[in-house]
């Protein structure tokens, strides 16, 4: 977590860019990012420079072996004067990355046209790619010299001196990301990475899975399942494995390009130059993918509703309703292979709702495939962006049943408060989750009145298909015992008398 000095910086920047006159926190947020890929390029090049040195290998340069080329890295021009600064970026470096080919940034010939890279036989068309097809359309957008040699040295600041031997530029993004602190007319906002890397965790991905996000927005689920990989399979994987994880291995779909761009950054900042980054309305028609993935990871949009005759038929045969919480659970089960499975949030409506497309899609996941938990979630989980009601679903896609029973999992508390302030607190039900969701021989036994427990198959069917965890939890009810009525009323007098006595006193003060 962002927190104390770092969370003081990152602010100052961040109201350094606002006082400069960009207002809008989508648009500081895609261009911190491009500095931030910029600064990434560098330490790239200067980790290669120092492999190089040490075993005498050469290595493939990032930036152009001329002044030019040199001239575009951040080590070299981040103590230059305010207005050479902004020249060399607006003028070279960002031209530059925008038209970024193989790994590589173009040079620039004498009179400073950009030169560009060539296609290379048996290479893939790199104008095909995430980042070529959103960066075409970026537009550096910070207005000032002044201004952006402030970020710049805000940005190298923090990078030097607070996160400099920590793995926290993931968490810095996250913070910039978390001051996205209104919901999208669609019902999106921002997961939480904890959640996001809580729900990886029940799914565990492999470096063989191919893993989609059909509402993707920054690409959360997507880094967070890269980083699960990275984490348990990097000293073991293959060549061919690199390979799927570099792209095929990751897509998502939304239909903001900010968000696209901010996405196709994202990913390359972790490592993911080729993923299938694509503008798609996921529950239209224009979405025909069909049992193509072997993993499913969202937080797909809740408030919004579509033109009926935009829907996909095959989503209206699974529930028939314009909701897109229904709609995008259908469409889960439709883009997963067999045997795929998915982690996906929904509001509490989803669980409850007593319409004949909520029953429907119910009685799908519990009939056809394997409905195998829910995770009802406490609403201050997406505060201060909502204060919704949400539960995690956890399913296999079968085509032909499998449920015999569903794991139900009250959580109580995630290790932050439940407020508009979220702050860190020690209580957290996360890793209880984790583990009891991958050792179900230890739930048979529970109780109904525990945490978590196992309802059958039979006893959901016979309560209309409901999943609600209240539907099934029993309280407990301890009798309280209160003294005899004399008892109080004796209390009662004496507070009286004490209050006089106190009165008395403070009238022989006056």
């Amino acid at each position: 977590m962002i927190t104390g000095v770092i969370k003081n910086k990152v602010d100052k920047i961040w109201t350094d860019i606002w006082a400069g006159g960009i207002a809008n926190p989508l648009t500081v947020i895609e261009q911190l990012t491009y500095l931030m890929f910029i600064r990434s390029l560098d330490e790239k090049e200067l980790e290669a420079e120092e492999f190089e040195a040490m075993t005498g290998e050469r290595m493939e340069k990032i930036f152009p072996q001329t002044p030019s080329g040199q001239s575009m890295r951040w080590s070299k021009f981040k103590n230059s004067d305010a207005r050479q600064i902004f020249d060399v970026i607006s003028q070279r470096v960002f031209p530059a990355i925008k038209r970024m080919k193989y790994g590589r940034l173009p040079d620039f010939d004498e009179r400073g046209d950009l030169v560009e890279i060539p296609d290379e036989p048996g290479k893939p068309d790199e104008r095909t790619t995430a980042f070529a097809r959103y960066m075409s359309n970026a537009m550096f957008l910070i207005p000032t010299p002044q201004l952006l040699q402030k970020v710049i040295t805000g940005l190298d600041d923090l990078y030097e001196h607070d996160i400099a031997e920590l793995d926290m530029q993931g968490d810095l993004y996250e913070y910039m990301l978390g001051k996205l602190s209104a919901a999208g007319q669609n019902g999106q906002f921002r997961t939480p990475k904890h959640i996001r890397e809580m729900m990886v965790e029940l799914l565990r991905p492999t470096p063989d899975d191919t893993i989609c996000d059909p509402a993707c927005g920054t690409a959360g689920f997507l880094v967070s399942a890269s980083e699960y990989i990275r984490r348990h399979f990097e000293d073991e994987m293959t060549s061919e494995q690199w390979e799927h994880f570099a792209g095929p291995a990751f897509t998502g779909f939304d239909t903001d390009y900010t968000m696209l761009r901010i996405s196709a950054m994202n990913l390359m900042l972790h490592s993911i130059s080729h993923p299938e980054i694509d503008y798609k309305d996921s529950v239209s028609k224009q979405n025909q993918i069909t049992e193509q993935f072997t993993i499913c990871l969202a937080n797909p949009p809740f408030k919004g509703s579509i033109d009926a005759e935009s829907i996909h038929d095959n989503l209206k045969a699974v529930t028939n309703t314009k909701k897109t919480e229904l709609l995008f659970v259908a469409l889960f089960l439709r883009m997963l292979k067999k045997g795929g499975r998915c982690a996906c949030i929904v509001p509490d409506g989803v669980l409850f709702g007593s319409s004949s497309a909520h029953k429907a899609l119910r009685r799908e996941l519990v009939e056809h495939h394997q409905l195998r938990a829910v995770i009802s979630m406490p609403s201050g989980v997406f505060k201060p962006y909502a204060g919704v009601s949400t539960a995690v679903l956890v399913f296999t896609k079968t085509g032909a049943g499998g449920t015999d029973q569903v794991w139900f999992y009250d959580m109580r508390a995630d290790g932050y408060s439940l407020d508009d302030k979220r702050a860190e607190i020690a209580q957290s039900d996360i890793p209880d989750i984790i583990q009891r969701f991958h050792h179900p021989e230890q739930e048979a036994e529970r109780e109904r009145t525990e945490q978590s427990f196992f309802v059958p198959k039979e006893e959901i069917v016979a309560g209309g298909y409901d999943l609600s965890i209240n539907k099934y939890k029993k309280t407990v009810y301890v009798p309280v015992e209160y003294p005899p009525t004399s008892e109080i009323l004796d209390e009662l007098e004496a507070l009286e008398q004490e209050i006089a006595a106190g009165l008395r006193e403070l009238r022989g003060m006056v």
